[in-house]
């Protein structure tokens, strides 16, 4: 890198059901560059129609703190690749199929790694999972429709309600077990965080709404539970082509640590997981954020998917 200093686009906003707090996340963002002082930053608010003119937008570096099927499955990533200059996080590729839940499984699944029993349905369709079971979209973040399904009555609704929108539904068997997310950063992982939800489920409320969420970093866990945790979640992020950073969700209980999903651009508002970890090892968002930076510019191009094709079901 060169002394001079690099403009900076934080882009946010957009069209997913997130929009606020891609917005929250993005202030969080372009806040801590400034701090950092060695860039020069400017926010670009992408509006909820999803329109964005890339070319309007003067920077040498584009940070997209989006979260979402538009701003972080593909979509706004195609539109970063052909416009060529850097840019944080993985390319259209890996961010599609981090987005989609089942394909991450699937990908999981051929690594080895433990995760829980699913199915992936479309209207009209009659899931052979016994309850309890999760029920939630096929692509999106943020716990957004999430569903616990502790009866058959619950689950079929559930799904029916989903599937009338359009969406591909996934079912999972539900893990009754410790919340814990890895965050990885270029190719380190962070601390663990153990996620004590206060009415047992992390879902969107309690991501961002509420303040009655305990979250512990490094918690007790057994050392080669531990190995096995960060192991798994550095081979999906690798075997993703995920590029710079992420963070991957798991359920502990007797059985191991189950995956349940990666985020290629996790939160960074004052309840995200991510800069928790990172402040953990030693890295406040200012440094964080310039580390992520530095990233886009030293490797320009983003990575493909290497993991195994789709596993079959």
């Amino acid at each position: 890198m060169t002394s001079e200093r690099s403009i900076i686009a934080v882009l946010m906003g957009g069209p997913d059901g997130e929009h606020d707090v891609s917005l929250a996340s993005g202030a969080s963002v372009a806040e801590a560059l400034r701090k950092a002082d060695r860039e020069t930053v400017i926010e670009h608010v992408i509006p909820r129609d999803g329109e964005l003119d890339l070319g309007k937008i003067d920077a040498d570096v584009i940070f997209p703190v989006l979260h979402g099927p538009w701003g972080e499955g593909g979509q706004l990533q195609q539109l970063l690749e052909s416009d060529g200059r850097p840019f944080v996080g993985c390319g259209a590729l890996a961010a599609a199929a981090a987005m989609n839940k089942v394909q991450t499984k699937q990908i999981a699944t051929e690594l080895g790694i433990l995760t829980p029993p699913w199915e992936c349905l479309q209207s009209s369709m009659i899931s052979t999972l016994p309850p309890p079971v999760v029920v939630k979209p096929v692509a999106e973040g943020s716990s957004l429709d999430l569903n616990v399904a502790r009866t058959e009555l619950q689950r079929d609704e559930a799904i029916a309600r989903m599937a009338s929108h359009g969406e591909g539904v996934l079912v999972e068997t539900y893990v009754d077990g410790r919340e814990l997310t890895v965050g990885i950063i270029g190719d380190e992982t962070l601390p663990i965080i153990e996620i004590q939800a206060a009415q047992g489920l992390y879902d969107y409320e309690a991501k961002y709404q509420r303040d009655d969420t305990n979250y512990v970093i490094n918690p007790q866990i057994d050392p080669i539970l531990q190995d096995a945790m960060t192991s798994a979640a550095m081979a999906l992020h690798k075997g993703l082509g995920v590029r710079h950073l992420s963070r991957v969700d798991f359920l502990l209980d007797d059985q191991g640590p189950w995956l349940l999903e990666i985020n290629t651009m996790p939160g960074f508002t004052d309840h995200s997981l991510l800069p928790k970890a990172a402040a953990a090892r030693g890295w406040p968002l200012p440094v964080l954020c310039q580390k992520l930076v530095d990233m886009a510019i030293d490797s320009p191009e983003p990575s493909s998917l290497k993991g195994p094709g789709p596993a079959s079901r």
